[in-house]
Formats: structure tokens, C-alpha cells, sequence
């Protein structure tokens, strides 16, 4: 590497290591934000989740930063006449923008190992912090308000009071979708989260069960679990690793498969022996269903595959456009040459992107290449731009 290479390459990390820290700091804030009202969190919760936030706002911030960076370098080097010095020098413009390539390259490759492997580990660091504090902010609720309803769950509590962790003759209200509640009243109760299940366990003694259409019953001890409340499903996916993805997508595709065979012989079955009543039976009618269910994960399964690919090369198309842009620009107000194609890739960019990958999820493109249009029109724009440098 010659030596005006090093010097751009050293220009380039010295100002993305400071912007990048900059930014992330800005984005943390808005991330922690995001968490407490999420998931209710206190002071203490929020400095436990802190440095798993910071992993997980990288993605965002590392590209942002990377075209930032680009444009305060390239642009004093144009704005400095630097470049044209370099030409006299038999440097062509074009080997100047080698040092950014190779460095928005190998941050790209940086960021696919950040979603694929660290962000699935912080997000369930956070998922964990979360659910090991919600016993604590329901306690606290139920110290203050004496009763709690869970709505997602069809659960209703009621409580004389709470000392340390256990609830003072609890009546517990069950109406799953709306339907006939069951109550159940207890001398006491304790509360137990099962993440790997979960599940909340409540542990109650002497309690009286009175269920619809049923006589009261009584047990000196009984244990009740109730699903927890799913707030987490839309990051379910964003959990998982490349390798695990593949692996729930070939699940999918074979329970989707199952299920129309299943769906198949019936139909047949039905149609040999007359049984045509059978074919508008609510069961047929809920296999068709879960396959439904099983190929629109396979679909989003698949989008989420190739969409990390896709979305951690944005550093490398984000440079190939903002270099020599910013070369073409010969401006030290780097914050110009930055809106200039920003403000395209804020506009097009994005929203291309955002629009391949709903139409992949919901089926109507294909994931592996629909992902890519979005990258392809940058790396048009940078073709244009590069050939302007290495003409002029």
C-alpha cells in the first residue's frame, strides 16, 4: 500500500472512530428511552441493560457514520486541493478511494457478525433483565394499587396486601378470550417466573376454586401457571442467528408441507366415500390455516436471511457513492457534501429497502434478490461517480 493509501486509511479510522462514538452516544439515549417504556423499567434496570444497548444501536450508527466519515475526508482532501496534487504526482484519483473501499468492506462484514451474532445474544440479555424485573414492578404495583389486570392474559388480581414476596388473600380472576371466569381465592400466594417456559407459576395455599358450571372446590395447596404476556414476538426473529434461521425455515417449509398433505388425503378420502360435508369442516378449514401461518414464516424467516446480508453491506454501497462525491464536491464543509447524499439515500434508500422486504414477507417477491434492489440502485449511482473522478 502506498503511502498516501496508509494516510487516507489512517484519516479515515481517526474520524470514524470519533463520529461513531458520537453517534451511538446520541442513539443510546433514544434506545435506553425506547426499553423503559417498553418494558417499564426502573434506574437500576436501565443501567443492567445499558451496555446490551449499545451492540444493538451499532448496526444503525456504523453506516451513518461511515458516509459522515467519507465526506469530512474525501471532502478536505478535494477542498485542500490534495487530490490535485496527487495527480501531479501520477496518483490517479481512483487509487485514493481504494483505502475507503476496503474499509467500508471489512465494517460491513463487521456489521453481519454484529447481527448475526451479537445482537441475538444482547436482545436476549434485555429479554432476560426485563422479565427478572417484572416481578419486581408487579409486586410494586400490587403494594400501591392492590389489584393488577393483565389483559393480554385475561387475568385479574386482587390483593389485601403484600409482605416481602407474598400476596395477602389473593382472588385471582381467569377469563381466557372473554369467556366464563374462573375465580380462585387464596389465603396466600407466591409468585415464581419461569423464563425458560415462560410461564408464571403461582404458588397459592388454602384456596377455594370456583369455576363455571362446577361446585367449589377446596385444596390445602395447589400451583397455577399462567403464559406470559408474548411483548417480545416481533423480536423473536431478530433472536435468532443465521444458522438458526435456516434451520426454522426448513421447519416451517415441512410442517406447511405436512399440513397440506394432511389437507390432501382428506379431501380425497372425503370425495371417495361422499362424505361432502366433511369438506367444509372447521378442522379442514384450520389445517388450511396453520399452513397458511407455517409459509408466512417461512417467508419472513427467509426475508430476515437475506435482508442482514444485505442491510451490512449498506456500508460498503454507502462509501462507493459518498467517496468520490465527495472527492467530485472539492468542499471542506463536509456537512454539505453529507446532505447531498444523505439526503437521496434517506429518500430512496430506505424506503426501497423498507418495501422489497414487506413485499418478500408477504410473498410477492422473491427475498433473495427483491433485498438487493435497493443496494443495486447505490451501486448504479456510485458507477456514475466514479467514472466522473477517474475521467476529471
Amino acid at each position: 500500500m502506498r503511502l498516501m493509501e496508509r494516510y487516507v486509511l489512517s484519516e479515515l479510522c481517526r474520524v470514524f472512530v470519533v463520529l461513531l462514538s458520537l453517534m451511538t452516544l446520541l442513539l443510546v439515549f433514544v434506545g435506553v428511552l425506547g426499553q423503559m417504556k417498553e418494558h417499564g423499567l426502573g434506574p437500576w434496570h436501565v443501567i443492567q441493560i445499558l451496555p446490551f444497548v449499545f451492540p444493538i444501536l451499532l448496526p444503525y450508527a456504523i453506516p451513518v457514520s461511515l458516509l459522515l466519515t467519507v465526506c469530512v475526508v474525501y471532502g478536505r482532501l478535494g477542498g485542500d486541493r490534495e487530490v490535485i496534487a496527487a495527480k501531479a504526482a501520477g496518483i490517479p484519483a481512483i487509487y485514493l478511494l481504494w483505502p475507503s473501499f476496503f474499509f467500508g468492506a471489512i465494517l460491513s462484514v463487521g456489521s453481519l457478525l454484529l447481527s448475526d451474532q451479537v445482537i441475538p445474544w444482547a436482545n436476549a440479555s434485555i429479554e432476560r433483565i426485563a422479565t427478572l424485573a417484572m416481578e419486581d414492578i408487579f409486586l410494586d404495583l400490587l403494594r400501591t394499587q392492590n389489584q393488577v389486570h393483565i389483559q393480554d392474559a385475561g387475568i385479574s388480581i386482587t390483593v389485601m396486601g403484600v409482605r416481602d414476596r407474598t400476596l395477602i388473600n389473593p382472588t385471582f380472576r381467569y377469563a381466557p378470550n372473554g369467556k366464563n371466569a374462573s375465580t380462585l381465592q387464596a389465603k396466600e400466594a407466591r409468585l415464581k417466573f419461569d423464563l425458560r417456559k415462560r410461564e408464571v407459576v403461582v404458588q397459592m395455599k388454602h384456596v377455594y376454586v370456583d369455576a363455571p358450571g362446577q361446585s367449589r372446590l377446596w385444596f390445602e395447596s395447589e400451583e397455577k401457571p399462567f403464559k406470559m404476556p408474548d411483548r417480545h414476538g416481533r423480536l423473536q426473529i431478530r433472536n435468532l442467528r443465521l444458522q438458526d434461521i435456516t434451520t426454522s425455515v426448513e421447519k416451517a417449509h415441512q410442517n406447511a408441507l405436512s399440513m397440506q398433505q394432511q389437507q390432501a388425503v382428506e379431501t380425497a378420502f372425503a370425495l371417495t366415500t361422499g362424505d361432502y360435508p366433511k369438506l367444509f369442516d372447521p378442522a379442514m378449514s384450520s389445517k388450511s390455516q396453520k399452513r397458511l401461518e407455517h409459509l408466512s414464516m417461512s417467508r419472513r424467516l427467509r426475508t430476515e436471511y437475506y435482508t442482514r446480508f444485505s442491510m451490512s453491506m449498506s456500508c460498503l454501497f454507502f462509501v462507493l457513492v459518498g467517496s468520490p462525491f465527495a472527492m467530485m464536491m472539492e468542499k471542506k464543509q463536509f456537512l454539505t457534501s453529507f446532505l447531498f447524499v444523505f439526503t437521496p439515500i434517506l429518500v430512496v434508500y430506505y424506503p426501497v429497502a423498507m418495501m422489497t422486504q414487506n413485499l418478500s414477507k408477504t410473498g410477492q417477491l422473491e427475498p433473495s434478490i427483491a433485498v438487493w434492489t435497493a443496494n443495486a440502485v447505490m451501486l448504479i449511482a456510485s458507477c456514475v461517480f466514479i467514472r466522473q473522478v477517474s475521467r476529471n
